[in-house]
């Protein structure tokens, strides 16, 4: 292998106007940014040394410091090569990650990795970077304790100031640092080569015929190269929407402004809202950028695509953004958000478990977790998939995470489900660390006096932990010790699920590994068991008649989607007094999930899937629970929360459920969808697949044409039409995927919400990755119509 390509060692004046030509785009993003003169920013860019954890033998030294973007972390080695030997055998690029890409930042030994490989007296100096998606936490120690903290401040203060940006400022903040990547010779100018390259940057291919149509007409001085007005006149080239420009000069009739009695024309006719001149001046005052016409009381075409972009006004109901249900009825008459065995962060062989998958979970709204809990060295009980390869962490750990993250996203009613395989004693330790990291927000007797008839409310519930597991007796037992006898205590959660239906292998393997003795249970463990008793399913007939409220059953998928099938109604009626829990089948080694939306029609409260793995149907559930302050409840419909209901989503008989509604929905355009393939040739070819869920005659997919090499402002203008016979129950999704004749589509970006959260008129739909994290700048422009069905 041979070094090619040596960079050139810059002269002095050379390094001057590199630093100045550098301060200048620091100064251009910092005024992006409003953080003139912010002393958190200029100490992240300025940097400095920080100690990089990856084991208890790797702690090494590495310089990080914000670049000129603003925006991207980037830092390097201490033991560097000068760059004027850095060749193709030692690329002189070190590593960077962007702070789009960070989820959280946290002082002290809160990682796993930082507990398992630093020793309590750095606790200060510590903190970590937590990542979206499945990047590795980055382990970090300062020199000193208020060195990290500052390293922490700044970094939240920057999180914050980016998520607070409008869209305006993140697309030019964007577009602007792609120009400067394009910019290969740094020299404030743009040829024509260098044009091409800022266009496949930015998700664009265009053949050179047109390129070069596109810069001549921007090169006003004729002289081979776009600079300053020049390039900002080929900036609003390419941001210029043409469809924004039709929908503004329709209502555009004041002195080619917009006046306030247009605004309302607008958003009565186009938007069906209801608004009055009052509001028509709010909006103006508040989004119009030119002092002039504000003045005037007009609003401009920008003004106007500012208000279209703001979140309050996109696809989804900003009512519905905040807790607007009542959360005053019992538990079971929600949907409640739910992972399964939450501890993994891959797959159930050989992945790893991990308290930050417990962390995730929360932060997503999760309110129903997973503990799989064995028995562990030194009296401590761990949590693992058992009998498998994944890795193992500490009950107690598992315990503090959940303590300290359960509450951050929600403050309402998170379930512990405990699966346990553990002897006596251990169970005794899990009793004695629930009781002392949760404290008082563990409920360990009902509420109220006396014996409960029904459950409490997520309200009655806020802030507080329900234990689900077995128990040793019945909750009367409690109030009159001789109204009920032990129960057996031979199973686990997921042998409760009818053993008929287990799989033959899985037989075998769970006939290997039984116990000869019956698995005990600790009292002190049982008690704790108070509105959530795991109990056997046999039949709705013997639950209806023999079980108590807060008795409850498992459900393999495979099962529950019988039930969901052929007795729909009675698992509807069953639904509306008792919870029930469904999980993934054992076969599903990849953590796959399954699709939740026949089991939510039936009414089952506790869906349990996979959060650490990303598909349609965790895009679905997602999208189920973005509503109600992502409190992670949602109510059930009125007709899934009454005993007598015949409601069926199969057969659909006549009832209060049927409100058939005729949905049109306008596929318009879209803007900056992000690289599928991040090579710098592979540009996207775009489609939209529209998808309604819900009961079977809901069920609808439709899809645009792709639109070839435009991933930056495609445009289709394609009409869609869909029924909608049970809207209550309907969800949404927009799915943009990126065309490819010869294999499957590749996923791009995905949107989902409940049918009854949409917004009509032209709205923008912002749209979610692969991981369900936001994409800053990207989004889709749609026009929506609801009808009642004639």
């Amino acid at each position: 292998m041979h070094c090619i390509k040596r960079q050139p060692e810059l002269s002095r004046s050379q390094e001057l106007g590199r630093h100045a030509q550098s301060q200048k785009v620091v100064q251009m993003n910092v005024d992006i940014l409003g953080m003139e003169s912010d002393r958190d920013l200029q100490f992240l860019l300025q940097g400095g040394d920080l100690l990089k954890v990856r084991s208890q033998h790797w702690k090494k030294t590495r310089y990080f410091r914000l670049q000129e973007d603003c925006k991207t972390m980037w830092h390097e080695s201490k033991k560097t090569f000068r760059r004027k030997h850095t060749c193709e055998c030692f690329p002189s690029t070190p590593p960077t990650f962007s702070l789009d890409d960070i989820s959280a930042v946290r002082l002290g030994r809160q990682s796993e990795g930082l507990r398992k490989n630093t020793e309590e007296q750095v606790e200060g100096r510590c903190f970590s970077i937590m990542f979206k998606g499945r990047r590795k936490t980055l382990d970090l120690i300062a020199s000193s304790e208020e060195e990290a903290k500052q390293w922490v401040n700044s970094l939240e203060k920057m999180l914050k100031s980016i998520s607070n940006l409008t869209r305006q400022q993140k697309t030019e903040h964007w577009i602007y640092s792609c120009l400067r990547k394009a910019d290969k010779d740094k020299d404030d100018k743009l040829s024509e080569s260098e044009l091409k390259n800022f266009l496949r940057l930015i998700n664009i291919d265009v053949d050179d015929e047109y390129a070069e149509e596109l810069f001549q007409q921007c090169d006003k001085s004729k002289s081979g190269y776009l600079s300053g007005e020049e390039i900002e006149h080929f900036y609003d080239l390419l941001t210029h929407r043409e469809e924004i420009d039709v929908i503004y000069g329709e209502y555009a009739k004041t002195k080619g402004s917009m006046g306030p009695d247009n605004l309302v024309d607008f958003l009565m006719k186009e938007q069906r809202e209801k608004a009055t001149l009052a509001d028509a001046h709010a909006i103006i005052e508040k989004f119009e950028p030119d002092e002039n016409a504000k003045q005037n009381k007009l609003l401009s075409k920008d003004g106007f695509l500012m208000y279209l972009h703001h979140p309050d006004t996109m696809v989804l109901n900003s009512d519905h953004k905040e807790v607007y249900q009542d959360m005053s009825q019992p538990l079971s008459h929600y949907f409640i958000s739910s992972s399964h065995n939450t501890y993994l962060m891959e797959d159930q062989l050989k992945g790893p478990s991990s308290t930050e998958a417990y962390v995730r979970a929360l932060l997503k709204g999760c309110r129903c977790v997973e503990l799989d809990c064995w028995d562990g060295s030194d009296y401590e009980p761990e949590i693992y998939h058992g009998y498998t390869l994944t890795s193992r962490i500490l009950f107690k750990d598992v315990i503090k995470a959940i303590k300290e993250y359960a509450f951050k996203t929600s403050d309402y009613p998170v379930i512990l489900s405990l699966e346990n395989h553990c002897s006596v004693e251990q169970q005794e330790v899990m009793a004695q660390h629930m009781s002392s990291i949760l404290g008082s927000a563990l409920v360990t007797s009902p509420l109220g006096e006396g014996m409960p008839a029904d459950f409490p409310s997520p309200e009655e519930l806020r802030g507080k932990f329900l234990i689900k597991g077995k128990r040793l007796n019945k909750l009367e037992a409690t109030f009159a010790p001789e109204a009920a006898a032990a129960d057996d205590t031979d199973v686990t959660e997921e042998e409760e699920s009818n053993d008929d239906e287990k799989e033959k292998e899985e037989e075998e393997e769970e006939e290997k590994h039984k116990k000869k003795k019956k698995l005990k249970l600790a009292k002190s463990l049982s008690d704790m068991v108070i509105y959530c008793k795991s109990v056997h399913f046999n039949g709705f007939e013997d639950a209806k008649k023999n079980l108590s409220f807060y008795e409850m059953s498992s459900f393999k998928e495979g099962k529950a989607m019988n039930l969901a099938e052929d007795s729909a109604n009675a698992y509807i009626k069953h639904n509306v007094e008792k919870l029930s829990r469904i999980y993934p089948a054992g076969s599903r080694t990849d953590s796959s999930n399954y699709n939740p939306v026949p089991l939510w029609n039936a009414g089952c409260q506790i869906v349990a899937l996979n959060f650490q793995t990303t598909c349609s149907d965790m895009d679905v559930n997602q999208g189920r629970f973005l509503i109600n302050g992502k409190s992670g409840y949602i109510l059930k419909p009125a007709y899934m929360r009454d005993v007598n209901t015949e409601f069926d989503p199969i057969t659909l008989t006549r009832g209060e459920w049927l409100k058939h509604k005729t949905l049109h929905i306008m596929m318009v355009s879209a803007q900056q969808l992000p690289k599928v393939n991040k090579k710098k040739s592979s540009i996207v070819d775009p489609l939209v697949k529209v998808q309604v869920f819900g009961v079977p005659a809901d069920n609808a997919e439709k899809e645009t044409s792709a639109v070839e090499n435009n991933g930056f402002n495609p445009a289709w203008n394609e009409n869609f039409q869909f029924d909608v016979y049970v809207p209550d129950l309907a969800l949404v999704r927009f799915a943009v995927e990126d065309h490819d004749s010869t294999s499957d589509n590749e996923f791009i970006a995905q949107y989902t919400l409940p049918f009854n959260s949409l917004k009509m008129g032209y709205r923008h739909v912002p749209l979610f990755n692969k991981n369900g994290d936001l994409l800053p700048s990207a989004g889709l422009f749609v026009h929506i119509m609801v009808l009642d069905a004639e």
